[in-house]
């Protein structure tokens, strides 16, 4: 890396950059919004992510916060990293035997606890006993994003199989025939929802004799991606002003996730 700074552990390495770049070239070398580099442009958007540092706070080696943010934008209004997460997806499910898109996917959600940024689109869930938004997302069998969007936490996970269900198709040409889900979405109306995007809705039940904490086969598997997204700082809590930003910074925790994986793979290769 040719930087005249020392790297922070967010910063984004050669091998990951060579895959990224292609994706993040929006406009000319010489435009007047590339005064800064890129590469460190992206780094100032990971370290915001991993270290949940208010945007004034970037630090002063890196570009100006104004700098970062407003390319940062520009990457999220133009669906950059929804494209790049469609791609690595597709590469790590080939490294790893299996099809490029997915027929069988795994369903949740995830509430994140409001703060006073966020707390004007916030919703109380009662069962949970928490007041902020919930995330719904989707990932496949590997536990690679497929699709997610965010709503008030008091929005029921049933009334929103429908339009995850629609995105998750959107993302992948049409070719998830089977989901996963738990007892949260049991009913008629998720299962309808599920079948007009030609899904079939299953649901991984608890045993009925349970005692203490339970494994469910598959269930694990998206849980373990909300880890993994937890690891980032900022996405602990709902940090964000508007809903589409805080979907945008889970989708580019994932494209860092998938990056060190595709990474890895490329440097086994040479």
């Amino acid at each position: 890396m040719n930087t005249a700074r020392k790297p922070y552990p967010s910063d984004v390495s050669d091998e990951e950059w060579s895959l990224i770049i292609p994706y993040l070239l929006l406009m000319k070398e010489d435009a007047e919004q590339r005064r800064h580099d890129l590469r460190e442009l992206f780094n100032g958007l990971r370290y915001v992510i991993r270290y949940g540092i208010a945007w004034r706070a970037m630090p002063n080696d890196l570009p100006s916060w104004t700098a970062v943010y407003q390319q940062s934008r520009r990457w999220m209004d133009a669906g950059c990293f929804e494209a790049v997460v469609h791609d690595l997806r597709a590469v790590l499910r080939l490294a790893a035997g299996k099809q490029a898109e997915p027929t069988t996917a795994i369903i949740d959600s995830r509430i994140l606890r409001s703060t006073p940024e966020s707390g004007s689109r916030a919703g109380y869930d009662g069962a949970k006993r928490k007041k902020g938004s919930k995330l719904h997302m989707t990932v496949d069998t590997l536990g690679h994003l497929l699709a997610l969007h965010v709503t008030p936490a008091n929005r029921d996970g049933r009334a929103e199989t429908g339009p995850l269900a629609e995105a998750l198709q959107q993302a992948t040409d049409g070719s998830v025939e089977l989901v996963w889900a738990d007892q949260g979405y049991t009913g008629s109306k998720p299962a309808k929802a599920a079948r007009e995007q030609g899904i079939t809705l299953e649901i991984i039940r608890l045993p009925q004799a349970k005692r203490g904490f339970v494994l469910l086969p598959r269930r694990w598997i998206v849980e373990r991606s909300f880890a993994w997204a937890t690891r980032c700082r900022r996405l602990v809590k709902d940090y964000e002003r508007c809903a589409s930003t805080l979907a945008a910074m889970h989708t580019i925790a994932f494209v860092g996730l998938m990056l060190k994986n595709a990474a890895n793979l490329l440097t086994q290769s040479t």
